[in-house]
C-alpha cells in the first residue's frame, strides 16, 4: 500500500514505511521496493535521492526525466531541505532548543562496507545540526536533525559519533549498548523545496509512529 502525500505532473511525494527498500538491491529478494511499486502506478517516476530501508518517512520522486535533473541539480546544490526526528541512546548535554552541530568527515569503511566510519584523512566533509526535543523514557531522548550535506548513513554514524547511536540501529551502536527496538527509530519529518516547474515553494511534514 502506498502512501502519497502528493502527486501532480512533475512530483510526487512518499511516506516510506521503515524495513522497506527505496530502490531495488541485488539478488531477486531485493526487488520489491518503494520505486518499484511507485512506478506501478506512476511509470513515469524516477529517484532523485533516497532512505535507507530501515528509515522511515518523507521520500521525493520526479516524474519524468525534465523534472529529474531540476530535482537532483536542486539537491546537489542544498537547495531540499529535510529534517528527521530520532530516538538515541542517553541524554545528550544539551537544553532543549537551541542548535547544535556535528561536522566530522565521513569514508567508506571498506572492509566493513556498507558501514561508514569517521576518517580525518580520507572522509568527505560531513555536517549535520541537531537540537534536543525532550527525553523519551528513561534513557532516551528525542533529538531533531538536520542534515546539511546528503552523506550516506551520515545521521547514523554522527550520532554515533558523539555517542548516543539512534535506537534500534544495528550497524551503528556501542559495545554493550542494547538495541532495544524493533526497527532503527529515525524517520524523515520534513522536505522542502522548489517545485521544478512552478519555482513554487513546497513543504510537507509526517510525524513519526514513536
Amino acid at each position: 500500500m502506498l502512501s502519497v502525500l502528493h502527486a501532480d505532473a512533475a512530483v510526487l511525494v512518499l511516506d516510506k514505511p521503515a524495513g522497506m527498500l527505496s530502490v531495488p538491491g541485488r539478488g531477486e529478494d531485493k526487488q520489491d521496493c518503494l520505486s518499484a511499486r511507485v512506478q506501478l502506478a506512476y511509470p513515469d517516476a524516477r529517484i532523485v535521492h533516497r532512505l535507507d530501508m530501515a528509515t522511515s518517512g518523507l521520500m521525493l520522486m520526479a516524474r519524468g526525466a525534465r523534472a529529474q535533473a531540476q530535482l537532483s541539480q536542486a539537491f546537489a546544490a542544498r537547495r531540499v531541505h529535510k529534517r528527521y526526528q530520532a530516538l538515541v541512546h542517553g541524554q545528550p548535554d544539551a537544553q532543549p532548543g537551541p542548535w547544535r552541530e556535528i561536522d566530522l568527515p565521513i569514508a567508506v569503511d571498506w572492509p566493513n562496507r556498507p558501514r561508514r566510519i569517521i576518517c580525518a584523512q580520507t572522509g568527505k566533509p560531513s555536517l549535520t545540526r541537531w537540537r534536543v526535543i525532550g527525553p523519551a523514557g528513561d534513557d532516551w531522548t528525542r533529538l531533531e536533525l538536520e542534515p546539511v550535506t546528503g552523506r550516506s548513513h551520515q545521521l547514523r554514524v554522527h550520532l554515533l559519533a558523539i555517542g548516543h547511536p539512534i535506537v534500534g540501529d544495528a550497524l551503528y551502536t556501542l559495545a554493550g549498548s542494547p538495541r532495544t527496538a524493533s526497527r532503527l527509530m529515525l524517520h524523515a519529518t520534513q522536505i522542502g523545496f522548489e517545485h521544478p516547474d512552478s519555482g513554487e515553494a513546497l513543504r510537507f511534514s509526517s510525524g513519526p509512529d514513536f
